[in-house]
């Protein structure tokens, strides 16, 4: 650059001392000429910010442990919650009205969707990014979580997961795919397999396959605001819906909750009923939701 005749202001880099220690320094170099235009040396400033730069790492790992402990207070938080309510409904069951009802399967659905929540902050506590969440392995223990709480006595229930890598989702979006994974799993584990001896629940997703941009008519207003899509698909193989109930009325196949969340990831969800129940979400996630090195690598 100086060659060029261009000024390099404040270049930020290391150097080592004569004993051998490394220090930051910034540098701002200028070209001198002379009277005929010809380079003939350059002027050097180099300042040592060795300093200013342990003082802003420092500052760093105490925001990083902050935000550290912060996760882990609202998963602990959420710990104590799911276990009031399992304390909750042992109170209940010793009850002969209202042992058998559906009392204490709301307690344990409720339980299922705090403890949904609680890993999201558990995972952000135990990865190195505080911000964005690495949803695959999440998804993977939710399930696993879920099958542990849904033991069908002897029935063979078998889990499928085909997930892509390395999907980074903000905290909000997060909660939202968790808790619909959540209730639609659940779903299947209670009521697709009654009669069978066996079954398969497949949770699925991925990366639109054409990998381009979608841009809402909003979004589109604004040229740097950029999104990319996703499918999730959670299915199973199990009796299925029966073909006289509306499957419009969601309240009779206790999706409500679903629908809401969908529509909060302004998501388009559809069913199929056909050799089993099948839930497809098609969403987008705006480039300020995503990982920046995932966006950068969708791009590649």
């Amino acid at each position: 650059m100086i060659k060029q005749g261009k000024r390099v202001h404040q270049y930020e880099t290391s150097r080592l001392r004569k004993e051998g220690t490394i220090i930051y320094v910034s540098m701002t170099l200028s070209p001198v000429f002379d009277i005929h235009g010809k380079l003939t040396a350059i002027s050097v400033i180099a300042r040592d910010i060795t300093k200013r730069k342990e003082a802003e790492e420092a500052l760093a790992n105490i925001e990083t442990a902050r935000k550290k402990e912060i996760h882990h207070r609202i998963k602990n938080n959420l710990q104590v919650i799911s276990s009031l309510l399992d304390l909750q409904s042992e109170k209940f069951k010793n009850r002969e009205d209202i042992k058998d009802s559906e009392v204490l399967e709301a307690f344990r659905e409720s339980q299922d969707r705090v403890i949904s929540m609680a890993l999201i902050h558990e995972e952000l506590y135990k990865g190195g990014g505080l911000e964005t969440l690495n949803f695959s392995p999440y998804i993977e223990e939710l399930a696993e979580n879920l099958f542990l709480t849904y033991r069908l006595g002897n029935t063979d229930i078998s889990l499928n997961m085909d997930l892509e890598e390395n999907l980074f989702f903000d905290m909000d979006t997060a909660v939202l795919l968790g808790m619909i994974v959540n209730e639609l799993v659940s779903n299947s584990l209670k009521h697709a397999f009654i009669g069978r001896d066996k079954g398969k629940i497949r949770i699925k997703l991925r990366r639109e396959e054409n990998g381009e941009y979608i841009k809402s008519i909003e979004e589109s207003k604004n040229e740097d605001c950029e999104s990319t899509g996703f499918t999730l698909t959670v299915s199973d193989n199990g009796i299925g819906i029966p073909e006289n109930l509306d499957i419009e009325d969601l309240s009779t196949l206790g999706f409500q909750l679903v629908a809401s969340l969908a529509d909060q990831l302004d998501g388009e969800f559809k069913l199929k009923r056909n050799n089993g129940t099948e839930f497809t979400m098609r969403f987008t996630v705006t480039e300020e939701k995503m990982n920046k090195h995932q966006l950068q690598h969708y791009n590649n």
